[in-house]
């Protein structure tokens, strides 16, 4: 047989120590990737439970008889090759297109809290399913990053994008659909009490004062109360609104409540607010887990921020990282391999640009960079000091 040519064999000769490709579609493909390795009997088990008759050796063939085996598959049709960055690149604008629309759709909601509230409900309500529709689209969901027009992001997009965290959490921790759409509906609003708060406040750029900052501080209570009036809502996600500055330790606010006092859909949300907050004023997602590891200790519920960090795996997106190729790149997509995440790269001068799968490409990230070390350039190419939001998204078929 030929020791570099590929070559098709059946499914009984596969040993470990090679390395394959499936006749799949990337769907219906186990392994996400396109070469597979084999490392285990246990992956060999599995390649035999697909429905398939042969795979095709990319390397590793000289583990396998000199003699020609006495069964040769042929290929019986052409499997095209899946097109993985297209298909991230469709991913990626259709999560964009979703959350500017889920934002823009919570503008109604906002402002008919007070004077509708059965439309305020009936809109946001509409929002959470579109929310819950998404993350259940497929049994993988992954993290994307989504950005804002403008410096920062506004209160609908920080509202979507910490509804996505808080969910994503939440299923990972096998909460009901239920408790799902409770907390959805809790992020739609938690920051609804700042439409209270004056704008030279609220959107002061230097720091507030003691007494700005107190007021500041009651937007949890007047949140509450806009929405509790109508009677539509249900506790759960009036928990949220009115508890979600709150810390386990009986630090936060408005009632210094801790433990086991703050319900656990609520503190999900504190825990994904105070992420997004840290990632407003870092302006880098990992500095802000960083930060969260070092200055919230004893806040958060330990088995909530390691949730967090599952989800948001070791480079959440937003992250600009060093390949070992040399370029530069920013997470674009959370993978099942949380080393390997999708990403955007250049070269050190911002040309080659392009959407990479590290899985099919042997490159991995070497470390993280700070944005402010970064050649103009490489900052203009990867877009690296945009806003940072995450939505909910996969890859298509």
């Amino acid at each position: 047989m030929s020791k570099t040519e590929p070559i098709n064999i059946p499914l009984s000769q596969i040993v470990v120590g090679l390395t394959v490709k499936l006749p799949l579609s990337w769907f219906n493909n186990p392994f996400f990737r396109n070469k597979v390795p084999v490392t285990s009997q246990a992956e060999i088990e599995l390649i035999n439970s697909l429905d398939i008759s042969y795979v095709t050796v990319i390397s590793g063939m000289h583990l396998l008889a000199d003699d020609k085996p006495e069964e040769v598959v042929e290929a019986v049709e052409q499997v095209v090759e899946f097109d993985i960055q297209g298909a991230i690149r469709k991913s990626i604008r259709s999560s964009q297109q979703r959350f500017n629309k889920a934002a823009s759709d919570l503008r109604p909601a906002f402002s008919k809290v007070v004077s509708d509230a059965e439309v305020s409900y009936r809109e946001s309500a509409s929002v959470v399913e579109q929310l819950m529709t998404h993350l259940t689209e497929t049994q993988h969901p992954e993290f994307v990053l989504v950005t804002s027009v403008d410096k920062e992001p506004s209160m609908t997009q920080h509202s979507v994008s910490v509804a996505v965290l808080s969910m994503m959490m939440a299923k990972s921790l096998g909460l009901t659909p239920t408790e799902l759409r409770d907390i959805a509906l809790g992020c739609v609003f938690h920051d609804i009490g700042k439409l209270k708060i004056p704008d030279a406040i609220r959107r002061k750029r230097t720091d507030l004062t003691s007494v700005e900052i107190n007021y500041q501080k009651t937007h949890p209570n007047l949140g509450y109360e806009m929405l509790n009036r109508s009677g539509l809502f249900p506790a759960p996600m009036l928990n949220i609104v009115l508890h979600h500055h709150e810390f386990i330790d009986g630090s936060g606010y408005p009632d210094k409540l801790s433990g086991k006092k703050i319900p656990a859909l609520t503190q999900i949300v504190a825990l994904a607010n105070d992420y997004a907050g840290l990632l407003l004023k870092t302006g880098s997602p990992q500095v802000a887990l960083g930060t969260l590891f070092k200055t919230r200790v004893g806040k958060h519920a330990k088995e909530y921020i390691e949730i967090l960090v599952k989800v948001l795996g070791i480079y959440p997106p937003g992250s600009v990282v060093k390949l070992s190729d040399g370029h530069f790149a920013k997470v674009i997509m959370t993978s099942r391999q949380s080393k390997l995440p999708q990403v955007y790269s250049c070269n050190e001068r911002g040309g080659q640009s392009a959407i990479r799968c590290l899985t099919d490409e042997g490159v991995n990230i070497v470390e993280t960079v700070k944005i402010d070390t970064l050649p103009e350039k490489v900052i203009d190419t990867l877009q690296a000091k945009s806003p940072v939001c995450f939505y909910v998204s996969h890859i298509e078929d």
